[in-house]
């Protein structure tokens, strides 16, 4: 950016300098010399600096621009450097800067008009002002669309944490829930069945290596492109958990965010399953219906508590509106049934 910078003074200097040496003045204004042109080539040189300091740029062009018509030179390329300087205020500085900037290019204007030795016209004043505006309002939209885009950019970021936070609570809630239902098995039945309780301490260990690989994962990239492990690896963890589970899966292809939604649905609703009720079956059904993919958890489990709806269900429901789905949940006779419906992709 700073070479950029310096290519782009340098090629405004060497104009600044062709155009004053290009110039004709005719009376009253004063042959141009080699002054004339360091007026303009220091005032175009000024420039460099408008970004880091654009206060004291403007008032530096300023001040050469009201030396250039106290000298007796015709003001023809010296105010070009205010006038960047006066854009460039209006973009990057703040409110009350900005206000500096205006009371700085109008004392310019004046110092002008009372040191030139040309009559004042009309076609003067008015290009002036012209100038002037163009310049305000110019650098006044590119700091709007400025401020646009990084406001833009904050809320995509704030989205992403957010769906950040929706993939941990997801994944380690569930490892959680299994890790907890593990340990409970193993504290019962560890004197009775040894084996059974060291089977039981196994699961714990591998969920809990998944469970760091996945918040490993997630921490290198909010959002992942490589698919999420398939329903499955869920049953065999609601088998590890002690619960019997019955998985019909169809062949379904999805697109890379209705997969990962899909997961994380089924992940928490069977999550919620072991968490709120000790026996019964976990049914996981996944089928294709017309256009789109139909995924079922139903936990028949007994003793549900009535509860309150928490940050599962929402989370369900907000995965499946991203992913241009729906989510209905709610209890039945005997059990509890999450139904999601994603869009599946064309038939081949």
């Amino acid at each position: 950016m700073r070479k950029f910078q310096l290519w782009q003074t340098g090629g405004l200097v060497v104009v600044a300098a062709v155009a004053s040496v290009l110039t004709s003045a005719g009376p009253p204004h004063r042959a141009v010399d080699a002054l004339g042109v360091g007026f303009a080539v220091v005032a175009a040189g000024c420039l460099l600096w408008r970004w880091v300091a654009p206060i004291p740029v403007l008032v530096a062009t300023a001040l050469l621009v009201v030396a250039n018509a106290a000298a007796g030179y015709p003001p023809t390329v010296v105010p070009w450097a205010t006038w960047v300087a006066l854009f460039t205020c209006f973009c990057a500085c703040a409110r009350r800067y900005r206000a500096v900037a205006v009371a700085v290019t109008l004392a310019a204007v004046v110092g002008y008009l009372v040191f030139d030795r040309g009559a004042v016209q009309a076609e003067t004043v008015f290009g002036v002002t012209m100038t002037f505006l163009i310049a305000v309002v110019a650098g006044d939209a590119v700091r709007s669309r400025g401020a646009a885009a990084a406001a833009e950019q904050a809320r995509q970021r704030a989205e992403e944490r957010t769906e950040l936070a929706r993939e941990l609570h997801d994944s380690l809630g569930h490892a959680v829930n299994v890790v907890v239902m593990q340990a409970g098995v193993a504290r019962r039945v560890f004197d009775e069945n040894p084996g059974f309780a060291r089977e039981a301490l196994g699961h714990i260990e591998t969920v809990g290596r998944d469970a760091l690989g996945e918040l490993d994962h997630l921490v290198r990239a909010v959002r992942t492109e490589q698919p999420p492990p398939g329903l499955a690896a869920l049953a065999e963890r609601v088998r590890a958990a002690g619960r019997e589970p019955r998985l019909r899966a169809e062949r379904v292809e999805l697109g890379a965010g209705p997969a990962r939604a899909l997961h994380r649905i089924a992940q928490e609703a069977i999550t919620n399953a072991l968490r709120h009720s000790d026996s019964g079956r976990i049914d996981i059904h996944l089928r294709r219906v017309a256009d789109t993919a139909v995924l079922e958890v139903v936990n028949e489990g007994g003793h549900l508590p009535p509860g309150r709806p928490g940050h599962g269900l929402a989370n369900m429901r907000e995965r499946a509106r991203l992913a241009g789905g729906e989510l209905e949940a709610g209890p039945f006779e005997g059990g509890f049934r999450v139904r999601a419906t994603l869009p599946a992709e064309a038939r081949r």
